[in-house]
């Protein structure tokens, strides 16, 4: 029994402030990684990023109105990507694991909470190291599979660095059997894109986080599939914590609140994926022989989620995928056909100003929308009756001409 407590302690020591404890998440992803490998990034690799990134900021000069947003350059092995991005893990997955130590908390009847006393804070310690270990299993295998900070479309980096993982683009390449310099340089297009736009538009990181913690506080908990994921710990094996499965915890709440939600998020998701998809794909055009299989390759594996990405949407109850991603690329092609590059960024100026989730069925009435308007307000005639009191300048003198001179009384 006191080597049992003095592992029990030893797990959940470490728990921090907030509802998982990160520590051991971190220990658990490091763990998983030491297992599978994480080579270490050469000279050669850290010099072709460099050079890939470079490369990728010139090109994209003519096809965004957005200037560069590097203001670093790095190579990542798996474990400094955990490392680098868990400050956002934890604005994303606190709210999600606050609903679920707070359940497991309920599982005590009320009458016997009173005779726990201190024991209740334990359970809010377990609950957050049942899933930091969990998550932490999540990490460790998105670590192995994304290939730049920005690559799951959210702004997990920080500011201004833009960052590539040489060993998991060399993987990726090798699957797609195309040549490695070729991707790498496809990757650092899609990562620099990402940066001009977290870059120069202040709002859009705030509003893509906040969209999807909106999204997370809305999760229902499964209180059964909690009873039955503490079924499974054992008393006199702390380890047996990180065994548990807890998919199937965390559910979307079918509500009207809820889904509109939802509906936020997955637009902010997809705009955010098409403009990158549409820039990159026509900075690339001509440039690189393989641009088409590569463009396909990357829509299909941003549409679809890799496995584990996958993990982490079961484990939390959230998606990080566009579903619309192929509407939002051609949103942004028919803004670029009808109102030019910078027309078409300049709807980053505002949340306001951006597509709606309706207006991804007709583009083309979406992009022509401010020049219809324009052409209106030229035709629109202020000395009929409800128009303004005053008249825009220049008017009196054009009415005078084509009306005989006839003014408003």
């Amino acid at each position: 029994m006191q080597q049992f407590m003095s592992q029990l302690q030893h797990l959940l020591s470490a728990s921090g402030s907030g509802p998982v404890n990160w520590d051991l998440a971190r220990q658990v992803a490091a763990s998983q990684l030491a297992a599978a490998g994480d080579p270490a990034v050469s000279p050669y690799e850290r010099h072709a990023v460099e050079e890939a990134l470079r490369i990728a900021d010139l090109w994209l000069e003519p096809a965004s109105a957005l200037p560069s947003g590097i203001r670093n350059t790095v190579s990542w092995n798996r474990n400094e990507w955990i490392f680098k991005t868990l400050d956002v893990w934890r604005k994303l997955c606190d709210p999600v694991a606050s609903r679920m130590v707070g359940a497991m908390g309920d599982l005590v009847p009320p009458e016997a909470r009173a005779q726990l006393g201190p024991m209740q804070s334990m359970v809010a310690t377990l609950g957050g190291a049942l899933f930091g270990g969990q998550l932490g299993q999540a990490l460790g295998s998105l670590a192995a599979e994304v290939l730049s900070a920005g690559d799951i479309g959210l702004p997990l980096g920080p500011a201004g660095t833009a960052a590539l993982i040489p060993a998991n683009i060399k993987a990726y390449g090798d699957g797609l059997e195309l040549p490695e310099d070729e991707v790498r340089l496809y990757v650092a297009l899609r990562e620099a894109a990402h940066q001009r736009l977290f870059e120069h538009v202040p709002w859009l990181r705030g509003h893509v986080l906040n969209a999807v913690e909106t999204y997370a506080a809305g999760i229902r908990v499964n209180r059964e599939a909690i009873e039955e994921a503490m079924g499974r710990v054992d008393p006199t094996d702390p380890e047996s914590m990180q065994a548990i499965a807890l998919e199937g915890i965390f559910t979307p709440e079918d509500s009207p609140t809820q889904k509109a939600s939802l509906a936020r998020l997955e637009t902010a998701l997809a705009l955010v994926e098409g403009w990158v998809c549409h820039v990159v794909d026509g900075a690339a055009d001509g440039r690189l022989p393989n641009v088409v299989a590569l463009g396909e390759a990357f829509r299909r594996r941003r549409a679809a989620g890799g496995p584990a990405e996958q993990t982490f949407a079961a484990l939390v109850g959230l998606e990080l995928r566009p579903r619309r991603l192929r509407e939002a690329a051609a949103l942004w092609a028919a803004l670029t056909e009808h109102r030019g590059i910078a027309g078409r960024d300049a709807l980053w100026g505002h949340p306001d100003l951006l597509p709606s989730d309706d207006d991804f069925a007709d583009p083309v009435a979406f992009a022509m929308a401010d020049v219809d308007l324009m052409t209106e307000l030229e035709n629109f005639d202020f000395s009929a009756p409800g128009g303004p009191e005053e008249k825009a300048p220049g008017e009196t003198e054009r009415r005078d001409d084509t009306e005989g001179g006839e003014g408003r009384n």
